[in-house]
């Protein structure tokens, strides 16, 4: 309760109004925290997720990316509203509540995240390191994309499945040719959700499409695609509004088997089980492709 309390006076002190939750319900939140839908009076409502102190960086992380997000004022984020730790140890972040689960236009969706990627930085990564579910994804600035994701993305996943007992003995062929897998593609850092599958995507009540916990940074745009099509993909109008307004090069069908390799490395990495198999066929069918070119 005092958790409670604490919250409800640090998105008081960050609205300016007084609030005191007068219901609260559980919600989906993910499977890394705990999540409420908080009503007051007036109907003002908010969305909070909570952990253990241990989430304080990462619920910053997490706002920084969506703050990120929603500068570019290309589609709806929710509205960082606060986040910190309560007194009682509790980690949170306060957001703006948007009732999501309507039904939406697909093609819409993808043509504002093309609006988004359109967005560019200086540098490939970030300004700190942040994290992709509960493992920490390392930044930095690169110049480099090939670089980048060689280093800060495949390279440190490949770091931690050989800690967690997988063995990829081809791992540090791919590593050494993946310029190969680039030959006539130049990326430009582009800003990027970072973590974008059906979980992270919805649409409100009204269908308007939203996206939520971003792992953002700047990088090729084309690992966003790649991820959305992981678990089943987005609907077949999502990639056709992508494409009407960013297409996508023409290499992509052999990155996107590439850059889902860092995801199935980070969900063995979370979970284990089949995903280490799945990482490994991954590495043998890059490195059959890779003599090809």
């Amino acid at each position: 309760m005092d958790a409670h309390v604490d919250i409800c006076k640090a998105i008081a002190i960050a609205t300016g109004q007084d609030f005191v939750s007068s219901s609260s319900r559980d919600c989906k939140g993910g499977c890394i925290h705990q999540a409420q839908w908080l009503e007051g009076a007036c109907g003002r409502a908010f969305f909070v997720k909570t952990n253990g102190g241990g989430a304080v960086d990462m619920f910053a992380a997490e706002a920084a990316g969506l703050n990120a997000l929603r500068a570019t004022q290309t589609m709806r984020v929710p509205a960082v509203i606060a986040y910190g730790q309560t007194n009682t140890g509790t980690a949170y972040i306060v957001l703006e509540a948007i009732a999501m689960g309507g039904r939406g236009r697909w093609e819409r969706m993808g043509q504002q995240l093309a609006a988004m990627h359109r967005v560019t930085g200086d540098f490939f990564g970030w300004d700190t390191d942040n994290f992709i579910g509960r493992t920490p994804q390392r930044n930095g600035h690169y110049r480099d994309w090939v670089s980048f994701f060689r280093e800060q993305r495949l390279g440190y996943q490949f770091e931690l499945a050989a800690r967690n007992g997988l063995s990829i003995p081809e791992s540090t062929v791919l590593l050494d040719c993946l310029d190969k897998f680039f030959a006539g593609y130049a990326p430009q850092p582009s800003l990027l959700h970072g973590d974008l599958w059906s979980g992270n995507a919805s649409f409100t009540e009204e269908g308007e499409p939203v996206m939520f916990d971003p792992a953002a940074y700047y990088g090729d745009r084309e690992t966003d695609i790649a991820f959305t099509a992981m678990f089943g993909g987005f609907d077949p109008a999502f990639y056709q509004g992508y494409a009407s307004i960013f297409p996508l090069h023409p290499g992509f069908a052999q990155r996107q088997r590439l850059y889902n390799l860092y995801h199935e490395l980070n969900h063995y990495n979370l979970f284990g089980g089949s995903y280490g198999a799945q990482a490994r066929n991954t590495v043998s069918q890059l490195l059959r492709w890779k003599k090809d070119f």
